[in-house]
């Protein structure tokens, strides 16, 4: 795999020069001191993945991914050393396109021997996702169901790249006293959960929370997922997390989630599918639509990555195709209705 390193920081580019290394089939493509050296070597030599500092003069990493996704588009990394005093510009990347993020605190010269692991499998993962690796995938078993009274209506959401931009859009346009409860499965590193959830929780009049082990799906309420491990709906309509399929590269898993939801409610919701790399949600969305859900793709125009809305396009999946901005307003009515009539449709 060739990796470049965009990067303004001598110690930090030699330590993860150190880093690849480490795997006999990893090469540095190519060094960028600066973001816009970084959109031309990107332009001319494009690399397998870009590990791209958040922080730069003249051209931060944000904006430095934003113009290579329109450009050239590339698989991206991104690597911060401080996660509080970044995370907005972190959030503000993966919006343009960035896969994820990595945070690296340095010892000296070197990187904590703890995050080389993180940082090695986070580039592994990128592979798979881009092609350039393979991995067996597995999927979860069925279980039991049940009925789902409790709240008005459940809306699911599945994001991967370009998703905290969308899920922004979609949550500020929600009304406060939405009657329904949502749950979000991002593709995120969970220690950059809480500062995704802060930022989440400034951008909507709802109340944006961490899903945690025995959380419940409450109205008016967003449970993010917060682990590595993948969120399940278990029959008393609560959440936990499992580690199974252990070898499924999207941690944690759309489809796993989706697929929980289909084998668990006897009812009507609304499922959606938003920007992302890869087909992780498309056969959820699928089983849902079967069971008469109101199922949503994020249409191409303004996904960021049209690989997993794509997907479920392919499958006939999505009762609707929707540009980014007519999402929350489908909710909306759909919930009106809802009120109104008892049910997901008219």
């Amino acid at each position: 795999m060739r990796i470049a390193i965009v990067n303004d920081t001598a110690k930090i580019v030699e330590s993860l020069r150190r880093v690849i290394a480490k795997v006999p089939d990893y090469q540095v493509a190519w060094v960028a001191r600066d973001g816009r050296q970084g959109i031309n070597q990107c332009i001319t030599d494009p690399p397998d993945v870009i590990l791209m500092a958040v922080l730069m003069p003249h051209l931060d990493g944000a904006k430095t991914t934003q113009e290579i996704m329109i450009k050239s588009p590339c698989a991206i990394l991104m690597i911060t050393e401080n996660l509080k005093r970044d995370s907005a510009k972190i959030f503000e990347a993966m919006g343009y396109g960035a896969l994820d993020v990595v945070h690296l605190p340095m010892l000296g010269t070197e990187v904590e021997p703890e995050m080389t692991e993180i940082l090695l499998d986070k580039i592994a993962m990128i592979g798979t996702l881009t092609g350039v690796n393979k991995k067996r995938r597995r999927y979860l078993p069925p279980h039991r169901s049940l009925s789902l009274t409790s709240v008005p209506l459940l809306v699911v959401i599945g994001a991967s790249t370009g998703g905290p931009k969308a899920l922004a859009c979609i949550l500020s346009h929600l009304p406060a006293n939405l009657p329904a409860a949502i749950i979000i499965i991002q593709h995120l590193e969970r220690q950059f959960v809480p500062n995704f959830v802060e930022w989440l929780d400034h951008q909507t009049p709802l109340t944006v929370l961490e899903a945690g082990e025995g959380s419940r799906p409450e109205m008016g309420k967003v449970l993010l997922a917060g682990t590595n491990d993948h969120l399940l709906l278990l029959p008393d309509l609560t959440v936990t997390y499992t580690k199974e399929p252990q070898n499924y590269p999207y941690r944690p898993s759309v489809d796993v989630f989706f697929k929980s939801v289909a084998q668990h409610v006897q009812g009507k919701g609304i499922a959606i599918l938003l920007t992302g790399m890869g087909k992780d949600g498309a056969q959820g969305l699928s089983q849902l639509r079967s069971l008469g859900w109101h199922t949503i793709a994020q249409d191409q125009k303004t996904s960021v990555v049209y690989g997993m809305p794509k997907a479920a396009v392919q499958l006939n999946a999505a009762t609707h195709v929707l540009p980014i901005d007519e999402i929350a307003p489908m909710i909306t009515k759909l919930t009106q209705v809802w009120n109104s009539f008892g049910t997901a449709y008219p």
